[in-house]
Formats: structure tokens, sequence, C-alpha cells
């Protein structure tokens, strides 16, 4: 499983031009599912993005995590975080989860940052073309890939 981050103070993302989905203060996620991941991959995935201490506090140090800030969270869908342009001109997403199984996990990645007590999880819909807009807080950028 993989992981882009970025810390916002607010994100959206839209399909055939209506917003499925917006947050304001917290994450924008872009989820990549891999074929061998399962739900151990999601389960550690949501606690080291809970976890993650990338909001300021007081002092202006990297010392809050998304929890202690009571941000939001925007997750998105992303099979192209797997592409590999190692060879030729168009990218191979033969590392990139089957649909029939990625989807499932997504929704469960979801699940869990709601069971971990984030109040607000927004979604993109999968396998949809969809347009995120995002406001980069810093910018905090961070990729995670699961052990």
């Amino acid at each position: 499983m993989r992981v882009v981050l970025q810390r916002c103070t607010e994100a959206s993302v839209a399909v055939e031009g209506h917003v499925v989905g917006t947050v304001g203060h917290g994450l924008l996620l872009l989820v990549g599912i891999a074929p061998e991941d399962s739900i151990k991959e999601v389960e550690w995935m949501c606690n080291k993005v809970i976890g993650l201490r990338i909001f300021e506090d007081s002092a202006r140090k990297m010392n809050l995590s998304v929890a202690d800030v009571a941000g939001e969270i925007l997750v998105v869908s992303q099979f192209t975080l797997y592409g590999n342009c190692r060879k030729g001109r168009r990218p191979s997403f033969t590392r990139a989860g089957h649909p029939s199984m990625a989807e499932p996990l997504v929704t469960k990645f979801c699940e869990a940052l709601r069971a971990k007590g984030i109040s607000k999880v927004a979604e993109g819909k999968f396998g949809a073309s969809m347009k995120v807009s995002l406001t980069n807080d810093g910018p905090v950028t961070l990729i995670i890939d699961t052990p």
C-alpha cells in the first residue's frame, strides 16, 4: 500500500463536474493498493497516517497529529501510484492491485480512519475520472509505503 499524504488547508474532489468530497484543515491522501495488500497493510497505514506528527504546535514545530488538531481527511484512490516508468514511454501498471480487491481495501481504509476517531473522512469515487483540488499547507507532502 502506498499513500501520498499532503497536509492541506482545504481539498476537494469532483466527478463529472460534481463535488463528491471536500475537507478543510487536514490531509489529502492519494491511496494506491498493491496486489499483495490486505487488511494488515490497511491497519498499519491507518495507524501511521493518524499518528504522524506533521502539524505545527504553538512553538511552530511539527509536533501534532491530524487527530490532535481535529483535522479532516480526503481519501482519493489512485492506481497510478504504482506506475512503473523505467522502460519505454508508457507507464506499466502491473504493480497496481486489481479493482476487485483494491476497492474494498480503500473502503476499509476509510472505515478504519473513522473508527480511529477522525470526525470527517471524505472520499473520491473509486475508478472514476476525478478532478482533485488542493491548497497544500507548508507545503508538506510525504510518500508512505507499508513495510
